[in-house]
């Protein structure tokens, strides 16, 4: 009798990889609203880089592996002098992008941040615009880099919808190095075969543990692991430019594979086939800086800070605080005890909520040591309790809804209960485009600002802000007007 795992017959490749590719290669993308989107999504995210520009805990990070080094026709990195081999490149764009949790964000099974993979789309797109340059062919446009991005939230959202890799123990980076492979291999110009070889690499490689995101280890490295990942995507699909070999039974094969391995046994489900989806419905973190399933009840927070304001009242006075949320929020953020370092604290409902109900913000420097120490707020984070609702549970997983739902009801010390705050959808959700695309902007010009002169400032506006003109672009010379002397 045959044992199955002597069998050594070549398979054929999972269905979950060549959907993905073929997906990549050959669906036209159609929708103007995807399009517009994601050039509010490009200008949002390369202003969230700049903002992080001025935290020497990312820039220490930033540049060549070794000092020193320039790569002749290599890509550039957007608010730097630096310019480097497209693996490092898109590390440096990557981690420049999530470093402050203040870029897209896609909320399912499992959660994500799509706008990640800029790292390896830019830094790409621009490496071959160069050297297309130098040997006098036609470099890539904008509207390739902004078709890529469509791609890969497409990629990295419908894997999320139904399959929950936290559940896992694995960190949700995984699907920013799977979509940026496919859509770099695009880029790349890599044949269908090659490009089924570098997405079946993406699964095959080693992923990240999500300990670095939860207690007692929550830590920095959550905010350079997504440009880890984006940039690991571009290695591998230049890999597989090379003709090296796929494994195309990766998630099945048994004992051996994905699956088997790391997914508990289970296939991947999806709800939907790829298409234009996610761009489409993509959340933008305007406001706050904050882990996305606490933006609704850091709204609150501002609102209940006006309220007590107005009636003459201080935080020392209130006795309790009862925060109604969805599951997820219960599972990820909400935390007791000691906060260590800004990456703990940003990931901590009850600290999201305490800073605005103090001073009436949320910003980027309000996670660091000097705010921190302020003994109000860990005062009033053990007056919180939380508590599940399950009809925000149930609307944070409709597809038709994906709300975000919070609410907070205040106890004060004479007895008196405030109303209820709840705030369900987020100023970045679809339902309330209208009213957040002007502040996102807004959010995009304070962020020039922080990196660049008038003069350069003004020069990026001119080419950024008209969608149809920045598409027509090159790729290099559009982050030419980004670079520092």
């Amino acid at each position: 009798m045959t044992n199955d795992l002597q069998l050594n017959g070549r398979p054929e490749t999972d269905r979950a990889i060549t959907d993905i590719v073929d997906y990549t290669l050959n669906y036209e993308l159609t929708s103007k609203l995807a399009f517009e989107t994601a050039h509010y999504c490009l200008l949002d995210t390369l202003g969230c880089g700049f903002e992080a520009l001025t935290y020497p805990a990312c820039t220490k990070l930033l540049g060549p592996v070794v000092s020193g080094t320039i790569v002749p026709n290599g890509a550039k990195v957007p608010g730097t002098s630096y310019q480097l081999d497209p693996v490092h490149a898109a590390f440096n764009i990557g981690a420049m992008i999530r470093w402050l949790d203040f870029n897209d964000t896609w909320l399912a099974a499992e959660w994500g941040h799509p706008s990640d993979n800029l790292g390896g789309i830019l830094a790409t797109a621009d490496w071959l615009s160069r050297t297309a340059v130098a040997r006098g062919e036609a470099p890539l446009t904008m509207r390739d880099v902004l078709d890529a991005m469509v791609r890969a939230h497409e990629i990295q959202g419908v894997m999320a919808l139904e399959n929950s890799f936290n559940r896992v123990g694995l960190d949700h980076v995984i699907l920013v190095k799977l979509a940026s492979t496919a859509v770099v291999g695009k880029l790349l110009g890599l044949t269908r075969d090659e490009l089924i070889n570098a997405v079946s690499l993406a699964f095959v490689d080693g992923h990240p543990l999500r300990t670095y995101r939860h207690a007692p280890n929550t830590g920095s490295r959550k905010s350079w692991a997504a440009g880890d990942a984006t940039s690991r995507a571009v290695r591998l699909a230049l890999i597989a430019k090379t003709g090296e070999m796929g494994y195309p039974s990766v998630l099945t094969a048994k004992t051996w594979g994905f699956y088997d391995v790391l997914f508990g046994g289970k296939a991947f489900a999806f709800q939907r086939e790829y298409g234009s989806y996610v761009m489409e419905n993509v959340l933008f973190k305007i406001s706050f800086p904050a882990e996305f399933h606490s933006q609704t009840a850091v709204e609150a927070a501002m609102t209940l800070h006006h309220k007590l304001k107005e009636a003459g009242r201080t935080i020392e006075d209130i006795r309790h605080i009862r925060i109604r949320t969805h599951e997820a929020a219960i599972r990820i953020i909400d935390k007791k005890g000691p906060l260590h370092n800004p990456a703990d604290r940003d990931h901590c409902l009850q600290y999201m909520i305490a800073v605005p109900l103090i001073f009436g913000r949320l910003t980027a420097a309000d996670y660091e040591d000097s705010v921190a120490a302020d003994p109000r707020i860990d005062a009033l984070r053990k007056k919180m309790e939380t508590q599940e609702d399950l009809q925000f549970t149930q609307d944070y997983h409709d597809p038709e809804k994906r709300s975000i739902a919070n609410g907070l009801t205040v106890t004060l010390s004479d007895g008196t209960v405030l109303d209820e705050v709840v705030v369900e959808y987020p100023i970045g959700h679809k339902r309330r485009r209208d009213e957040g695309i002007p502040v996102l902007m807004e959010k995009y010009k304070t962020n020039l600002a922080r990196v660049f002169p008038a003069k350069q400032q003004q020069q990026i506006l001119e080419a950024s802000l008209d969608a149809e003109k920045l598409s027509a672009m090159t790729v290099n010379e559009f982050v030419d007007l980004m670079v520092k002397p």
